[in-house]
């Protein structure tokens, strides 16, 4: 017999940085509960799905009462009594419930915590772990961590004009090496700008010191990897979020007071990957240039150039970017979509196409894991989790540290970048 929904429950809670969200919890009629919460991101695009606040002074507006009504007064009763191991069909049911195309009747706030919730007691309805459970089968891969070690871009008080200074991890043999590796380098990073600069003040974990040159940030970064005994297995990353200092009247980019066209701020990344083992850039430009995306594409193949406001976890805008070769890679935030069956979609259609998948968290985190498991499920080779120094990011790296141990060997670890 079906294991079916009998109850549904959801509430307001606060993210790790003080921000209302909607936490969800679905139980069914075998006794099995799973528990879900939403995060959300501080730079956004305007393709993500929309989250729904209530408006007013309380909680500066931000809070989301309606969005847990909509979970109980819509979402819940019509998903009761359905079979909690068919999560496209529930899914589906969400979707069409919310009938819009970017989720803005219901919220993705109010959807995606439901969707998640299903997905963790079906899981443990089926007597499976949740990366087996939506990934199938018994071969399975730990991605590779990569992390924010330095905070730019206009939410950080350093100058830094690019968003997010990444450590991207090399030629480790396990999942564990390589977080012990960040773990020390990143230490040794924090030890060394405070040696020069005084007390740092950090955004989410990350480092935001008082410089305002990219070569000068990579500059520490490679020297706190020596330092740390990680000469060439460590490699550089940036999160360029490019929106957020693109002027739309003018089709050019603010960059440390000039301004830049597009093809003059693609010289830019390419000198910076000529000079620098900078192997990642995601957001390169803003998140309508599919033709600046693919023209760096096809100039630097040996990169990774990531998409992520770019497509915003969607099928459909992947679609467009497969069909433009606007990059080879894929950011994935679940938020972005608000269903776990449309996230796995843009993934598969991610990965048939040749393009890597990294799953990543947001700005604005809770302390649910996840999207550990879900990017063992779907095979991705990294993992974006920031610096493992705040709770809501270290309960993700611990499951990924469990899952291994789990797998006792069994699973591969994808050492190399690319």
């Amino acid at each position: 017999m079906p294991d079916t929904i009998e109850w549904i429950h959801a509430r307001e809670i606060l993210s790790a940085v003080g921000r209302p969200t909607v936490e969800a919890t679905v139980g069914t009629k075998r006794g099995f509960i799973g528990t879900a919460s939403v995060p959300s991101g501080t730079s956004k695009g305007k393709y993500e799905a929309f989250e729904l606040h209530d408006g007013g002074s309380r909680y500066r507006g931000r809070g989301v009462r309606q969005a847990v009504e909509n979970v109980k007064k819509v979402l819940a009763p019509a998903i009761m009594g359905m079979d909690i191991t068919r999560q496209r069909d529930i899914d589906r049911t969400l979707i069409e419930l919310d009938g819009t195309e970017n989720k803005s009747r219901l919220g993705g706030n109010s959807i995606l915590p439901v969707s998640v919730a299903c997905a963790k007691a079906g899981a443990l309805s089926s007597g499976q772990p949740c990366f087996q459970y939506l990934g199938g089968g018994e071969k399975f891969r730990l991605p590779v961590p990569i992390a924010t070690v330095i905070a730019g871009g206009k939410h950080s008080p350093s100058n830094l004009d690019f968003e997010d200074y990444l450590y991207i991890f090399n030629g480790f043999n396990a999942f564990n090496e390589a977080l012990e590796a960040l773990v020390e380098t990143r230490m040794t990073l924090q030890e060394m700008l405070e040696k020069k600069y005084g007390a740092i003040p950090d955004v989410g974990g990350a480092l935001a010191p008082p410089i305002a040159d990219t070569r000068q940030a990579f500059a520490y970064m490679l020297k706190a990897a020596d330092h740390a005994g990680f000469s060439n297995r460590i490699l550089l990353g940036l999160d360029v979020a490019a929106n957020e200092f693109y002027l739309e009247n003018q089709d050019a980019y603010r960059v440390a007071g000039d301004m830049l066209s597009p093809e003059e701020l693609a010289e830019q990344y390419i000198r910076l990957a000529s000079e620098f083992p900078l192997v990642f850039i995601e957001d390169p430009f803003q998140e309508d240039d599919f033709k600046s995306f693919a023209t760096l594409t096809e100039r630097l193949p040996d990169k990774m150039i990531v998409g992520d406001d770019l497509y915003a976890s969607n099928p459909s805008r992947l679609s467009k970017g497969i069909d433009s070769r606007s990059s080879n890679a894929l950011l994935l935030k679940v938020n972005q979509i608000a269903t776990v069956t449309e996230a796995q979609r843009a993934a598969h259609m991610a990965k048939e196409n040749r393009m890597s998948v990294t799953v990543s968290l947001r700005s604005s985190e809770t302390d649910d894991n996840f999207i550990a498991d879900f990017a063992v499920a779907l095979g991705a080779e990294q993992i974006k989790l920031g610096s493992p120094v705040r709770g809501e990011r270290n309960v993700k790296y611990n499951r990924l540290l469990a899952i291994e141990e789990e797998g006792g060997g069994r699973f591969s670890f994808a050492g190399k970048y690319l």
